[in-house]
């Protein structure tokens, strides 16, 4: 049994891991779950790909329920407690105290304590594991007791962002999002397309899940900037793959590509930047404006991609300034033959605008 561990969007995560579950034939089990954790039963296989998911922070290995399981700890020098479902500096001591003690008839033991948080960081993990253990207690209607065993590379996820040799820190999505778009379309296989693709986020993805990856923009400069960027990404993680890019309006994608697509994968241009957040009547006409230019988008998509094929698509919603977010009902989807599958918003408290992220299928 296992549990895993979501990051700073629950929801979104959550999705995200059932998608991922799905797209790599898991088999999984949902047992409990908590605001940011899940506990279910899985094959294996669940450890090997792990690393894939980009909303989730840790995989745990289940040794039990309740307390008395710190007995079947595995002896470590170097450990640490995570608590989540409860922050309570008590408890945290309690629990850690009586690690010690346990161990102590194996050796000596160092409690590792980060300040201020009571769950240990992925980042501080890395730098110690394998050294430093993470015992993990999940508080629901049971407790849920295990050690930490894989963590998502923060350090990766930094480098696909900030050492590449083109950067636009503003514009760019993050690479995290990038790769929990790319599993929220649950292809495994096939060709992928980003037709916004700017410097080449979501198409690093592509190519560093082996995929057949394929982008496109309108701007010259954004396909030159993504070539960089891909030769770079080849060279530090010595790939032999790479990716097909074209200069080309997304809104005439038959013209510039004869490949049919299994997935489309994109954040699009989402209008000017907002100086305040909007009046519910400024969002809608914000919202409108943009749709006149989604809808000839979603008409070139319909010619290039395959029957069933999914669009996992960034839609602009809107922090109001009267509290609240505005996100539309675009209707005309079903009338393109997209049917919605799932939406789900991104954004920050400093946000004005949001990330309304639609994924979808093409009824063809």
């Amino acid at each position: 049994m296992y549990a895993v561990i979501f990051g700073k969007n629950p929801r979104l995560s959550e999705a995200e891991f059932h998608t991922f579950a799905r797209r790599f034939h898991l088999r999984i089990r949902s047992v409990e779950s908590g605001r940011d954790w899940l506990v279910f039963e899985a094959d294996p296989n669940v450890e090997r790909y792990f690393r894939w998911l980009g909303g989730s922070l840790k995989l745990v290995k289940i040794l039990g329920e309740g307390e008395g399981t710190i007995r079947e700890f595995e002896y470590s020098k170097l450990f640490t407690v995570s608590l989540y479902g409860k922050s309570d500096w008590k408890l945290w001591r309690k629990i850690g105290s009586e690690i010690k003690k346990e161990f102590k008839v194996e050796g000596p033991s160092k409690f590792f304590k980060p300040a201020k948080v009571y769950a240990m960081p992925a980042e501080l993990i890395l730098k110690g594991f394998p050294e430093t253990k993470d015992f993990v207690f999940l508080f629901g209607e049971s407790l849920w007791v295990g050690e930490t065993i894989k963590v998502t590379d923060p350090f990766e996820l930094k480098k696909l962002d900030v050492e590449r040799p083109v950067q636009r820190p503003i514009l760019s999505i993050p690479p995290r999002l990038a790769r929990i778009m790319v599993n929220l379309s649950e292809v495994r296989k096939g060709n992928f397309l980003d037709p916004f693709c700017g410097i080449g986020t979501i198409v690093q993805e592509f190519v560093l899940q082996g995929l057949s990856a394929y982008g496109s923009d309108r701007d010259e400069k954004a396909i030159r900037d993504a070539k960089k960027n891909l030769a770079w990404l080849r060279k530090e993680f010595h790939l032999k793959n790479s990716a097909h890019l074209e200069v080309c309006d997304a809104r005439k994608l038959k013209r510039c590509f004869r490949t049919r697509f299994d997935a489309i994968v994109t954040e699009p241009y989402l209008g000017k930047p907002l100086k305040r957040n909007p009046s519910r009547g400024e969002a809608i006409k914000l919202a409108n404006e943009l749709d006149r230019f989604y809808y000839s988008v979603f008409e070139s998509f319909s010619e290039v991609l395959k029957r069933n094929g999914r669009v996992v698509f960034v839609f602009p919603a809107y922090r109001l300034s009267s509290g609240g977010i505005y996100r539309k009902d675009r209707k005309w989807l079903g009338k393109l033959g997209f049917e919605v599958l799932g939406k789900y918003t991104d954004y920050e408290e400093r946000h004005k605008l949001v990330r309304d992220i639609h994924v979808l299928r093409y009824r063809g």
